[in-house]
Parts: C-alpha cells; sequence; structure tokens
C-alpha cells in the first residue's frame, strides 16, 4: 500500500529530470501528500505532459466522487481482471512524481504507531507507476484522477508493510508512459519491487500522521 508520499522538489528541477513540457502549474514542494489532495502527474500523448490531478482514481461510472478514495492503490497482480483499471492500463499510464514515500510501524506499549520514510539512496526524485482518468460529474465538471499501482514489498519496506509502490528503473520511464504500447505482458515487466539494495528508510515525527501537517519538519529525521 501507498498511503502518503513526498514530492520536495521545485519544478524547475523536475523539469530537467522528467523532462516534460513546460507548463504553468502552481505547485510548491509537498511534504506529507494525502489521499483526495492534488499533485504532479507527467502523461504523453505525442509530448510528456505535467498535469495536476487528486489521488485517488475515480472511474468514469462513478455516480459520486468519493469513490476514489477506495482507489488510492491498484494492484498490479490485477489490473488486467479489475474493470476499473483493465482499459486505463493500456491506455492512460503515467508518471506519478515523487521523492519518498511513508509506511507505519507499531511498537510494543505505544498506542501511536511510528511513521518511516523510504527514498532512494542517491536522494533523487523518482516516478511511481501510475493509471490516470477523467471523470465527469453529474453537474458536468470533469476531474482528472489517479492511482499508484503497488506490487510486493521488497526487503526494506517489508517489516513495515507486505505492499510497497512500483518505483519505476529510470530506463523504464518512457515505456511506461508511451501510448503506443499496450501489450500487458511487456507492461508488467515494470512492475517488481525496486531494489532494496538502492533505498534507504528512517524515522520521523508522528507529526506526518496527520494530513493537515505539511511541512519541512514532516521529513525531518529523528532519533
Amino acid at each position: 500500500m501507498c498511503g502518503r508520499f513526498t514530492l520536495t522538489e521545485e519544478i524547475d528541477f523536475l523539469q530537467g529530470r522528467f523532462e516534460f513540457e513546460t507548463m504553468q502549474i502552481d505547485f510548491k514542494p509537498r511534504y506529507n501528500i494525502a489521499p483526495g489532495q492534488d499533485s504532479l502527474v507527467v502523461a504523453k500523448d505525442s509530448r510528456r505532459r505535467l498535469l495536476m490531478m487528486r489521488w485517488g482514481l475515480i472511474p468514469t461510472w462513478a455516480k459520486e466522487a468519493s469513490v476514489g478514495y477506495k482507489m488510492i492503490n491498484a494492484r498490479s497482480e490485477t489490473l488486467t481482471e479489475k474493470p476499473s483499471f483493465r482499459n486505463l492500463y493500456r491506455s492512460r499510464r503515467c508518471l506519478v512524481l515523487a521523492d519518498g514515500f511513508y509506511e507505519w510501524k507499531k511498537k510494543k506499549n505505544v498506542k501511536t504507531k511510528v511513521p518511516m520514510r523510504f527514498v532512494l539512496k542517491s536522494q533523487e526524485p523518482f516516478a511511481f507507476a501510475g493509471l490516470w482518468n477523467i471523470w465527469q460529474s453529474p453537474e458536468g465538471d470533469e476531474l482528472c484522477t489517479f492511482t499508484i499501482i503497488t506490487t510486493e514489498a521488497n526487503d526494506i519496506v517489508k517489516p513495515y508493510h507486505d505492499r510497497m509502490p512500483v518505483i519505476l528503473k529510470r530506463e523504464s520511464e518512457e515505456e511506461w508512459i508511451d501510448p503506443e504500447i499496450k501489450d500487458a505482458k511487456k507492461l508488467s515487466t515494470h512492475l517488481h519491487p525496486y531494489p532494496p539494495e538502492l533505498m534507504v528508510s528512517y524515522p520521523v515525527s508522528t507529526i506526518v500522521n496527520s494530513a493537515r501537517n505539511d511541512s519541512p519538519e514532516c521529513i525531518k529525521k529523528i532519533g
């Protein structure tokens, strides 16, 4: 599962890393992105485009936007089976930009779970494998939403959760968002746990536990 993540870099730096078309988007570094909030996504038609989308995919058939809270993640193993994801897997894949994510662990005799932040050893931003959709409300308003694909946890995440978000290798990003590629078997080769030797984790403050908190203090190492 992935229930919170971070994206603390400025737009200019991200543009150089992910090579998307420059667009006017009002974005500031985020330290505690939660479901239902907007974040940066890169999708591709003829060019890579940077878009702001809401986290929590709303299927086309949904009557209410609240359905999105149940679809913040999509299991990689069942993408071709679930009606909500099957067509999007073929036609609407995206890069969800990030530079870290959180998981929690319960300690003995402590009521509050301890949050851990997971990042790459290189400290570089990366992309989660995602799917996106355009939902039209009964009133006719359009909303772009996304979900983060998950896979089995690697050895660094496993002590905290049995699932983890799919972090794409840099060389896989272009193929993942290429709209001409629709072969599910070929796409599935990118949906594996990220090598644990290329990641690190560290404990952070419990202020992360509240989605209202979104400041540099959230990613500061404690202990």
